[in-house]
């Protein structure tokens, strides 16, 4: 069955060093994973890559001040071990370090059971670290409890993608095609301040005639760029998607032909969408109903229609749902498959897409196989050389698992690979108490973050231009990051410490340190799986500036579109889903009678804890965006501090007043300790993605 078509090879010979007789490599930081070349080791700096078409040698503040934490003297650079009776510090050697957890963990084991071991891994980890660590859960330690920060990435995209068209690649086609696009409607992203360089393609879109559409409660960067702009109400996406869908039947727009040749499942949502009228959205949504019968009128009226959602329509309870809306306003206009249209998602971390392939989350092994399916369990047993029955089944999610630390019959000792889990989580202050409630935390990290500090034993590991490895962009593009300078002395890579730790464990296979070698062996396990990468070689990806899987094999061009002759799905069809919008899970009222909603700004990246580093970014904290009108209520003038508070907690920022947000709704980024503290923790039933987008809040000058 073809699911995809092919684009040429490169044809430059690109290999790893640059023309500045530098290393050619990627930005550590988003999911685009910009082109790099990296000069010097002891003074080590940011050139272009130009010939990188996803970049094309653009890249934003913090890629080009990204060596700055190279060196930096915050830096760990040996193991460290706390003194829980008095909360002081030393350091050990690495034997002694590992030998300590070693012993702990089978402690543990031996008094609970295997699945009293947890492991939580992270979407910045290279596709080797991603699978050799759910490798290591399953294999040398035996537990099921693993899951990852990714869950609370695009997994709701993720879930969406999977049942509506079989397969989960956040692009189905290169961020270039958005250049050729008639229409590009952005649900959710504030793309021009996440990811920067990736707007050129929207500016280009525009100069070529196309029309861009925003959807987002503030008035972004993004939005500044846009033709049409819509701001409806925290946590209502799905109910807007509805009535575009609603309008589009009843105007009849639908491409039938299509529908009933690629697709199934359109009656159900034909009569869904009979009860989303203009008025009832606008309603729910706050957009005005002549609004969204433009935006219909638009989309009805051109031929590449391309939907892209974000983190601001997927992390909700709804999430899934909402994106299922939205393919399916896509799956009516008979876009995706059609070259330059169609639907895809804008992943977030860097390997948000590759770190959820190869067996970091609790339900999945390699090559986005799943747990509980025999015939996967097989492939996998075999290449890793153990019994398919020795392997646990499916684990907890990722807020799920953290709820459980320390609890009866719960996890007593975690693993933290690549997290700051204390700043991200949802409800972050009981899931510090969650922590701090192990026998064992052991956390590898390259400086001590709030998680770190809260640790048993906290391991240095190798940052970015200091390893090899691979990585997954959000077009399903993988590339390599290649080492340009040595790591300080004391520093191993998490490789080192999985197979110093499964060493110590007794493990009955081996665990290799070369990258290039996992990265042969992920190919083998992921071989026949919807993520197959088994045609994908390091010198292939210096070769043709990265290869798209699937790839099954090395004489294959790699398939950088998906969906041209049908979908990954048994029959080849897609799959329309009717949903309903049931709003929020926590609604204003007169006691918290505001929105929060959450999310990134231009100079921070995630946690923060690379980037609060760096001098050369501005870091002026955190801070609560609010228009005019409720900032004239409560008697706040910008740069006064107030207080936000939630059901879950409070925080002191000062206020941001600015016309682009709506008046019921207050923004505060998540970068630095606090504002997940008020967030809600109700899960999406498919994804398991937190409500991070929308709560309800009460807002006071301090």
């Amino acid at each position: 069955m073809s699911v995809g078509t092919a684009l040429p090879l490169a044809s430059d010979g690109a290999t790893s060093r640059g023309a500045a007789g530098g290393t050619r490599t990627h930005c550590p930081y988003c999911s685009l994973q910009c082109g790099m070349t990296l000069v010097g080791q002891r003074r080590t700096t940011v050139e272009p890559w130009t010939e990188f078409p996803v970049n094309e040698g653009a890249l934003c503040r913090k890629g080009w001040s990204a060596t700055g934490l190279l060196g930096h003297r915050e830096r760990l650079t040996t193991p460290m071990v706390r003194d829980r009776s008095t909360g002081e510090w030393s350091g050990v050697t690495w034997d002694e370090a590992l030998d300590l957890v070693a012993r702990r963990l089978r402690e543990v084991q031996a008094g609970h059971g295997p699945d009293a071991v947890a492991v939580f891994g992270g979407g910045g980890l290279t596709n080797e670290k991603a699978y050799q660590l759910g490798k290591f859960a399953r294999v040398a330690l035996g537990t099921s409890q693993i899951d990852y920060n990714g869950r609370w990435c695009m997994s709701s995209a993720a879930s969406a993608s999977t049942r509506a068209f079989g397969i989960d690649r956040g692009l189905p086609f290169p961020l270039a095609d958005v250049e050729q696009a008639d229409v590009v409607v952005l649900v959710g992203s504030n793309l021009a301040e996440t990811m920067p360089p990736a707007a050129r393609h929207l500016d280009r879109a525009r100069e070529n005639g196309a029309q861009v559409v925003v959807i987002d409660p503030r008035r972004t960067a993004t939005a500044e760029r846009a033709d049409v702009v819509l701001q409806p109400v925290p946590g209502t996406d799905l109910a807007l998607a509805l009535g575009v869908l609603h309008l589009l039947i009843a105007g009849g727009h639908v491409d039938e032909a299509y529908v009933a040749g690629r697709t199934t499942g359109f009656e159900a949502v034909r009569e869904s969408a009979a009860a989303w009228w203009p008025e009832r959205v606008e309603r729910v949504t706050g957009v005005a109903a002549s609004e969204l019968r433009a935006l219909a009128d638009l989309l009805a009226d051109r031929e590449r229609v391309m939907v892209l959602t974000a983190r601001g329509a997927e992390q909700h309870a709804q999430g899934s749902d909402t994106v299922l809306a939205w393919i399916d306003v896509a799956l009516a206009l008979g876009m995706p498959g059609r070259q330059y249209a169609g639907y895809g998602c804008l992943t977030g971390q860097g390997n948000g897409q590759g770190g959820r392939e190869h067996g970091q989350k609790a339900d999945q092994l390699p090559g986005y196989r799943m747990i509980d399916d025999p015939a996967a369990r097989a492939h996998v047993a075999a290449v890793w050389g153990v019994e398919p029955d020795s392997l646990p089944g499916r684990g907890r999610s990722a807020y799920e698992l953290l709820d459980a630390l320390g609890t009866p019959g719960g996890p007593r000792a975690m693993l933290v690979h690549g997290s700051n889990i204390v700043v991200s989580a949802p409800r972050a202050t009981h899931v510090q108490e969650r922590l701090e409630a192990l026998d064992l935390l052991v956390v590898c990290d390259l400086v001590m973050s709030e998680t770190a500090a809260l640790a048993d034993v906290v391991l240095p590991v190798t940052q970015w231009a200091e390893e090899t490895g691979t990585m997954t962009n959000l077009e399903g593009r993988v590339i390599l990051r290649q080492q340009a300078r040595p790591a300080p002395e004391g520093v191993r890579s998490d490789l080192d410490v999985i197979a110093g730790l499964a060493a110590r464990l007794g493990s009955p296979i081996d665990f290799s340190t070369d990258p290039e070698e996992v990265f042969a062996e992920l190919g083998r396990a992921s071989a026949g799986g919807k993520a197959d990468y088994a045609g994908i070689t390091y010198d292939r990806i210096r070769a043709e500036h990265g290869v798209f899987w699937p790839c099954p094999s090395p004489g294959h061009p790699g398939t950088p579109r998906l969906f041209a002759d049908s979908f990954a799905t048994p029959d080849g069809r897609a799959r329309f889903h009717a949903v309903d919008h049931r709003g929020p899970a926590e609604v204003v009222d007169a006691d918290y009678p505001v929105h929060l909603t959450t999310g990134r700004v231009l100079a921070q990246y995630q946690s923060g804890a690379q980037t609060r580093r760096i001098a050369d970014l501005p870091d002026d904290g955190a801070f609560a965006e609010m228009h005019p009108l409720l900032a004239g209520r409560l008697g706040v003038a910008d740069g006064m501090p107030v207080t936000v508070r939630t059901r879950r907690g409070e925080i002191r920022v000062p206020a941001r007043v600015t016309t682009t947000i709506r008046p019921d709704t207050v923004f505060v980024p998540f970068h630095w300790l606090g504002v997940n503290r008020l967030v809600n923790d109700a899960l999406d039933p498919a994804s398991r993605m937190p409500e991070f987008k929308v709560c309800a809040a009460r807002v006071e000058a301090a």
